[in-house]
């Protein structure tokens, strides 16, 4: 006798399938019939896990800001110097899109936000916090001496999300033929050198 899955259990096989679909055929032509095909139930099956195909990306959403989470509060958790967090934090979100590759086309489909209000309000909220992140760390490290004093920490900010989004559409572009973390890294260690008050060029590990 095959066992019967719970709800919540089933919701997370659907939520885990749209991921790997999103990554497959894209967000934006992605059916809940290819979702119903991949966990093995049919479109009203879906429905009943799930109200709208809204409440389906929503519920996206929220796994994709539980991992962000985890990924940030274990960086937090430690007592990394400035430097070291916002590097910590940049690579946590490389590691995260390297596992997961439709997050990004997820975060800036025009059309999935266009259509979904509350989707798009927690994609914002989600990349507002990791920003005051960044934020924060960049402040400390300008009031230690770490970084110029003429740096703006918001503006630093969005330059370093800035080259998450581009690497990550060149990964994407180029076939995921490089180490996304890896060549971060790289780019990395040059914009955190421009950053700093005084240091040499040297690559982040």
């Amino acid at each position: 006798m095959v066992e019967r899955k719970s709800a919540d259990s089933r919701k997370a096989e659907i939520v885990a399938a749209m991921l790997r679909l999103a990554d497959e055929l894209g967000p934006d032509r992605l059916t809940t019939d290819a979702v119903a095909k991949a966990v093995g139930l049919t479109q009203p099956g879906i429905f009943r896990h799930f109200a709208t195909k809204q409440d389906l990306w929503l519920a996206v959403a929220a796994q994709i800001a539980r991992i962000m989470t985890e990924g940030w509060e274990q960086v937090l958790a430690t007592d990394a110097l400035p430097k070291d967090r916002v590097v910590a934090l940049i690579r946590a979100q490389l590691r995260l899109i390297a596992a997961n590759p439709a997050i990004p086309a997820i975060l800036h489909s025009r059309e999935l936000h266009s259509e979904n209000a509350a989707l798009r309000g927690q994609f914002v909220g989600l990349m507002t916090r990791f920003q005051a992140l960044l934020v924060d760390a960049l402040t400390e490290g300008r009031s230690l001496g770490v970084y110029r004093g003429d740096l703006d920490p918001k503006d630093a900010a969005m330059l370093l999300i800035s080259l998450i989004q581009g690497l990550a559409i060149r990964w994407s572009l180029g076939q995921r033929a490089f180490s996304l973390e890896a060549e971060g890294g790289r780019l990395l260690a040059c914009q955190i050198n421009l950053y700093r008050a005084q240091a040499p060029l040297e690559e982040t590990t």
